[in-house]
């Protein structure tokens, strides 16, 4: 069963535990455009002791330079380079892992911020946030659907302007079995301003239904988001710590890493999923992440 951290002692314990913490970001240090309480000097506390702080999101919809405006924002101090998100991600995965061929482009499905972090690595891209895509999808329209021969993948993440032209276009491409297939993250859901909306898993399982293929997904809890992160800050796993707000996400994502994991009761999990036999239990839980700061006062 999980530890839940209610005294100053258990805090003490549970930081003396690791060196390394990754961190969710909504729903763990803020919930939409609320900053949680305690947060910053939870943040603060953790580095005062030295801890190496890595902040992984599957939030695709923004690259890291325009995370850290977030961060800057709340009032947290926090490093371009201690970002992880699904989009750098899956630009680092094309480009170092399947040495994606500089003659090819990517089709985005998605927005600005896959545009963004592919651009910052030299990976070409098309589609995202072209408004060539935005029109309707006429008879006319779609029977100018082909495929590019020029497009080496199809990268799927969050699309708040998804319509039908674009998943037909992505679809030809997908249906050569030659064109790479991924996903930045296939979440179900995303938390917004205390309701669920959804994820990124909605428009991939779209992809999915038509062409009958199935994506590497890129984001939490996918192993190749893993193994980028590190190979990129290289620890020890068993002296890092994911904490997160989602079992089926950040608590997986942990446990399968060889990671500690911490649960937080503020974002989409609460304490009687722990009871009702979820698909993983966290090695410990804690009502809010400034409880860390909180309970040492």
């Amino acid at each position: 069963m999980s530890e839940k951290i209610v005294s100053k002692e258990q805090v003490e314990a549970f930081l003396d535990k690791y060196d390394d913490f990754l961190f969710d970001c909504d729903g763990v240090l803020w919930q939409g455009s609320h900053l949680l309480p305690s947060v910053v000097e939870t943040i603060d506390l953790l580095r005062s002791r030295n801890k190496r702080l890595i902040f992984v999101t599957n939030n695709s919809t923004k690259s890291r330079r325009a995370y850290n405006k977030k961060f800057e924002n709340f009032g947290l101090k926090v490093r371009e380079s201690e970002i992880f998100g699904s989009s750098y991600s899956s630009a680092v995965y094309l480009r170092k892992v399947l040495n994606f061929p500089n003659d090819k482009k990517v089709l985005i499905v998605g927005e600005k911020g896959i545009e963004e972090e592919l651009a910052n690595l030299g990976i070409k891209y098309v589609g995202g946030t072209d408004p060539e895509l935005n029109k309707a999808a006429t008879e006319d329209v779609t029977a100018g659907l082909k495929r590019d021969p020029s497009i080496g993948a199809v990268l799927c993440g969050l699309d708040i302007h998804i319509n039908y032209l674009k998943i037909a276009n992505a679809m030809q491409q997908l249906l050569d079995p030659e064109t790479v297939f991924l996903a930045t993250n296939i979440d179900s859901t995303y938390p917004s301003k205390g309701r669920l909306l959804p994820g990124a898993g909605t428009i991939v399982g779209t992809l999915e239904t038509c062409t009958g293929r199935t994506p590497t997904a890129l984001g939490k809890p996918s192993k190749a988001m893993m193994d980028c992160i590190k190979a990129e800050f290289s620890f020890d796993p068993k002296r890092a710590c994911m904490v997160g707000d989602r079992l089926n996400t950040d608590m997986v994502f942990g446990k399968e890493g060889g990671l500690g994991t911490l649960m937080v009761l503020t974002g989409v999990d609460k304490e009687e999923t722990l009871q009702n036999k979820p698909i993983v239990q966290p090695d410990f839980y804690i009502d809010k992440l400034g409880c860390l700061y909180d309970l040492l006062q």
